[in-house]
């Protein structure tokens, strides 16, 4: 019981929100808080990691309706991010929409 009890407390903690908000607009994603932006053109790696450590896991989601260029969409709740092998390039968040986004 008491090595269980030490493995807990070995356990990673997960990094701490900050409650930073993204706000899609027609260059990319606005960071009002910071006065930061996630612009369209940004490595993916650059832009998944902050999008999930700040709102949680993603959703992979299917290319099959996406352009050939697309080779990844992910979904955080109702924003959907779609990138090529090297950029960020589209998002989509209900009806609004920027950039290159898959249909459907």
């Amino acid at each position: 019981m008491l090595a269980l009890v030490g493995l807990a407390a070995c356990a990673p903690v997960p990094p701490d929100r900050t409650g930073v908000a993204f706000r899609p607009d027609a260059g990319g994603l606005a960071v009002p808080e910071t006065g930061r932006r996630v612009d369209f053109g940004r490595a993916p790696a650059g832009v998944v990691a902050p999008l999930t450590r700040e709102l949680g896991p993603f959703d992979p989601l299917p290319l099959a309706t996406c352009p050939d260029a697309i080779t990844q969409r992910l979904r955080w709740g109702d924003l959907e991010l779609t990138f090529t092998q090297e950029r960020f390039v589209g998002w989509r968040q209900g009806a609004e929409r920027a950039g290159q986004v898959c249909g459907g």
